[in-house]
């Protein structure tokens, strides 16, 4: 049965510093350790191209986004040390949008807002 796809998304790349990725994946390792306790998540993950990095992530709100980025602040910060954020999408229904243009400012993404599609 599908369901109306309501899940809100987070789409990071980062290109990690040259000898860094090693330590990158370890700080990597340790967010996807310290989210599997988030009741909002729906899924989380991180990929690898070289040294470029993916953190594939989806949550049920944007409460949960916020409440994921609290979660893993120092850990982000330690990252965003050894790496740069090269590109940062949000997609989310219209109103889970809405409530993360403020919050997530400072980290300049472009929003996609869901307009049609499902899941199971």
């Amino acid at each position: 049965m599908a369901l109306e796809d309501t899940v809100c998304s987070l789409v990071p790349y980062f290109t990690v510093q040259e000898g860094k990725l090693d330590e990158f994946k370890a700080l990597g390792a340790q967010m996807v350790e310290r989210t599997q306790s988030e009741s909002d998540v729906v899924y989380y993950g991180f990929s690898f191209s070289g040294n470029r990095a993916h953190c594939r992530e989806g949550y049920t709100s944007a409460a949960g986004i916020l409440k994921h980025l609290e979660n893993v602040d120092d850990l982000l910060k330690q990252a965003l040390a050894i790496a740069s954020l090269d590109l940062l999408e949000v997609h989310a229904p219209a109103s889970e949008v809405a409530a993360l243009e403020e919050p997530l400012s400072g980290l300049n993404p472009t929003y996609f807002t869901m307009e049609s599609g499902f899941r199971r």
